[in-house]
């Protein structure tokens, strides 16, 4: 945790990780109900990293044109 705080700039951490850890925390309080601290943990950061994973895609993709490059005919 501490290297991803210090690896990512403060805008980044703003506009991507805040609010994917405040809606994975929203998910967890709201279904995950195992009567386990550990369980729980575990439900939050993995749910944590799918939306990340999704976001990081989805900032992939739209950022970045897709080019074709043309191939000559043979």
């Amino acid at each position: 945790m501490f290297t991803l705080v210090r690896s990512l700039s403060l805008r980044r951490l703003a506009l991507e990780q805040i609010p994917t850890v405040a809606v994975a925390w929203l998910l967890a309080e709201a279904f995950y109900k195992f009567h386990s601290f550990t369980l729980e943990a575990g439900a939050f950061l993995g749910t944590w990293f799918v939306l990340d994973a999704g976001v990081q895609f989805a900032r992939s993709f739209l950022s970045k044109p897709q080019k074709v490059a043309a191939q000559p005919l043979r």
